[in-house]
C-alpha cells in the first residue's frame, strides 16, 4: 500500500481489536479468526522499498587532507579523555602520540564501515561470516575490536599485523579517497602500481586499482608533469585544398633555416634562409633563398616567386610565433612576424597585386601541415646530402633547386604493383606534364598529322592528369588518419596549461579560456586564453585542461 494508506491503516499500527482485550476474549488457536475484512484488504501486496546507503558523516567533509582529519579526531578524543579523567597524571598533553593517531584512524575506519558495510557487520556479528553473495566474501573478513579486517591466507607470514590483516575500506566513501590521496603525496606522487602496493600495507580498499588510477589522473601536479593536450575531430578540408586550379594559385609559405654558404673560397660564411612555397592543391614546392629576415627581403622573394610561378590568388602563412623563444638565430624571425607593421606591409603589397594574404592561428602548426611537411622534407634532404659542410653560393643554390625537383617528383598517390598502371601522379605533372626527375618522352614528329593533333593531345593529357588527381589523390584525402573522434568542446572559464615547446611542463603558464571559436562543424579548435603575461590566441593542440575543475557554462563565444 502507499504511505498515505499505511498512515491511516488502523490494523498496522494497533493490531486487531481483540488483541487489546483480555486474553479470555482471544479466539482459540487453530480456529480461523473472523474479521470483517473487505475483499480489497485480503489482496496480497508486496511493499518494495529501495535500499539506501547511509550518507557520509559531516566529519569527513571538514578537511580535504587525511592527516588533518586524523589529527582533529585525535585531539577531540584527547579532549574527551581529559574531561573524564579524574587523575591529573592520566591526562594527555603535548604532541599527539602514535597511539592516539592510530586510535583516531581506527575510529574513522569504524565509522566508514558502519556507513557502507552495515549488512556485513550484522552478518559477522550474528554468524561469524558474510553471505556468499557479499562483495567481501573473497576477502574472508574477520571482526577485530569492531573493525572489519581481511582474513586472507597470510596469518603465518613474517610481516606486521596490519599487513597480514589490513582494514577493509569501502570504495565509494570519502575517507577512502582521502587516504589514497594522502599516500599518493606521501610517496612523492607515486604511480598507480606503487600506490596500490603501499596502501595495502595497512588498508584494503575495494577496487583498489581503479581508485589508484583515478587519484593519479586527478592529481594536478602529476598532470602538469605529463600533460595531455586537447584533441578534436579532424576538420574538413577547406575549399582551397580540394578545388582544381592552376599550380600555386593557392599557396602556403613558411621560412626555414638558418643555413650558411661562402660567396668565395676564403670568404666568411654568410647566413641565409629558405622561403618554402607550397601549392595547396597539387603539393608542388617552390624554394627561394632569402638573404635576411627583413620585410623587404620577404617581399623580394615573393616577387621572384610570382615572376616564375605566376600570381597566386591566396597566400596562407604561419604566424611564426612558434619561433618565439627557440634558438638564438630565430629570434629575428620571431620579431619580424610578431610585428604588426610587417603584416600590414606584406598584406598591403599583396593586395595591390590582387593577392589575398591569410594568417593561421599563432603556434598552431597543424593548421599549416602542408608547408610544415615540406620544410621537414627540405631539412631531411639537406641534412643527408650536405650535412655540416659549408657550400659555396652557386653550389648551395644548385643543391636547393635539385631538392625542389625531388620534392616535386614525389608520388601523390600510393604506388601499385600492377605493371599496366599509368605513370604515378606527382606535383611535377601539373608543372611540366611529367615528373621533373623522369626521362623526357620521345618525339612524336614521325606520326602522320592526320592521326595526331599535338594541341588536342596536350589538352587531353592535361585533362587526364586532373582526372587522375580527382580519382586517386582527392579520394585519398577522404579518410581521417588522426583525431577520429569528436571531443567535448572546451568552455569559457576552463583552467588550462599553455604548452610551450622550449620549456619543461612544470614551467608552462596556467591560464583561463576567455573566448572560443567554433568551426563550420560546430567543433572548437581555436581559443583565446588569458595568462599572467597577457591574452593569446591558441589552437587547442597547445592547451591542456587541468583536472578537478567545476563545471562552467560558456557565456561568450566567437564565430
Amino acid at each position: 500500500m502507499s504511505p498515505n494508506q499505511l498512515r491511516e491503516y488502523h490494523v498496522w499500527w494497533n493490531g486487531p481489536d481483540w488483541l487489546s482485550q483480555p486474553s479470555r476474549f482471544w479466539p482459540p488457536i487453530g480456529r480461523p479468526i473472523s474479521r470483517n475484512f473487505a475483499s480489497e484488504e485480503l489482496e496480497e501486496r508486496v511493499v518494495s522499498l529501495p535500499a539506501q546507503i547511509q550518507a557520509p558523516n559531516e566529519l569527513f567533509s571538514l578537511y580535504s587532507s587525511y592527516s588533518k582529519l586524523v589529527r582533529t579526531v585525535a585531539l577531540l578524543r584527547r579532549f574527551v579523555h581529559n574531561l573524564k579523567s579524574t587523575d591529573k597524571a592520566d591526562r594527555r598533553t603535548g604532541f599527539l602520540s602514535t597511539m592516539e593517531i592510530n586510535e583516531a584512524t581506527v575510529v574513522l575506519v569504524k565509522l566508514a564501515q558502519v556507513e557502507r558495510f552495515a549488512q556485513e557487520l550484522a552478518e559477522i556479528t550474528r554468524t561469524g561470516q558474510v553471505k556468499p553473495n557479499s562483495r567481501l566474501n573473497s576477502l574472508f573478513p574477520i571482526m577485530v575490536n569492531g573493525v572489519l579486517r581481511v582474513g586472507g591466507r597470510l596469518r603465518h607470514a613474517p610481516v606486521s599485523y596490519d599487513q597480514r590483516h589490513p582494514m577493509i575500506l569501502p570504495d565509494t566513501h570519502p575517507l577512502t579517497e582521502l587516504i589514497m590521496v594522502y599516500y599518493h603525496r606521501k610517496h612523492f606522487h607515486a604511480g598507480p602500481q606503487l600506490l596500490v602496493a603501499v596502501i595495502r600495507e595497512r588498508f584494503w580498499p575495494l577496487r583498489t586499482r581503479n581508485l589508484a588510477r583515478r587519484v593519479v589522473h586527478a592529481c594536478t601536479r602529476c598532470f602538469r608533469c605529463k600533460p595531455k593536450v586537447l584533441e578534436q575531430l579532424m576538420g574538413e578540408l577547406p575549399s582551397e585544398r580540394v578545388t582544381p586550379t592552376l599550380p600555386f594559385a593557392r599557396t602556403g609559405v613558411d621560412y626555414c633555416g638558418p643555413f650558411f654558404y661562402r660567396p668565395t673560397r676564403r670568404a666568411t660564411a654568410i647566413k641565409c634562409y629558405v622561403s618554402v612555397f607550397v601549392c595547396l592543391v597539387t603539393k608542388a614546392v617552390h624554394l627561394e633563398c632569402v638573404a635576411d629576415l627583413t620585410t623587404n627581403a620577404f617581399i623580394a622573394a615573393l616577387r621572384r616567386f610570382v615572376a616564375r610561378r605566376g600570381k597566386p590568388e591566396l597566400i596562407e602563412c604561419d604566424n611564426a610565433l612558434n619561433f618565439q623563444g627557440a634558438k638564438r638565430e630565430l629570434e629575428e624571425l620571431a620579431h619580424l612576424f610578431r610585428s604588426q607593421q610587417h603584416k600590414d606591409q606584406v598584406t598591403r603589397s599583396c593586395s595591390d597585386d590582387g593577392i589575398t594574404f591569410k594568417f593561421i592561428p599563432p603556434r598552431s602548426p597543424n593548421f599549416g601541415g602542408l608547408w610544415e611537411a615540406a620544410v621537414k622534407s627540405l631539412k631531411t634532404h639537406l641534412r643527408r646530402t650536405v650535412g655540416n659542410v659549408t657550400l659555396y653560393q652557386d653550389e648551395f643554390w644548385t643543391i636547393l633547386i635539385q631538392i625542389e625537383s625531388c620534392l616535386n617528383s614525389r608520388p601523390l598517390t600510393q604506388l601499385t604493383s600492377d605493371p599496366n598502371d599509368l605513370e604515378v601522379l606527382t606535383p611535377g605533372h601539373f608543372l611540366v606534364h611529367r615528373s621533373l626527375t623522369s626521362i623526357p618522352e620521345p618525339s612524336l614528329a614521325g606520326i602522320p598529322a592526320n592521326r595526331l593533333d599535338r594541341y588536342q593531345q596536350t589538352q587531353e593529357y592535361v585533362r587526364r592528369i586532373w582526372s587522375q588527381w580527382q580519382s586517386e589523390y582527392l579520394s585519398g584525402l577522404q579518410p581521417r588518419t588522426r583525431w577520429t573522434q569528436r571531443r567535448d568542446n572546451i568552455q569559457v572559464g576552463t583552467l588550462v596549461l599553455v604548452k610551450e615547446e622550449n620549456l619543461p611542463p612544470l614551467k608552462w603558464c596556467i591560464g583561463r579560456i576567455t573566448k572560443i571559436y567554433r568551426g563550420n562543424d560546430n567543433c572548437i579548435r581555436v581559443v583565446d586564453v588569458r595568462t599572467k603575461d597577457g591574452e593569446y590566441r591558441r589552437g587547442i593542440s597547445k592547451i591542456c585542461v587541468l583536472p578537478n575543475q567545476p563545471d562552467v557554462t560558456s557565456t561568450q563565444e566567437g564565430n
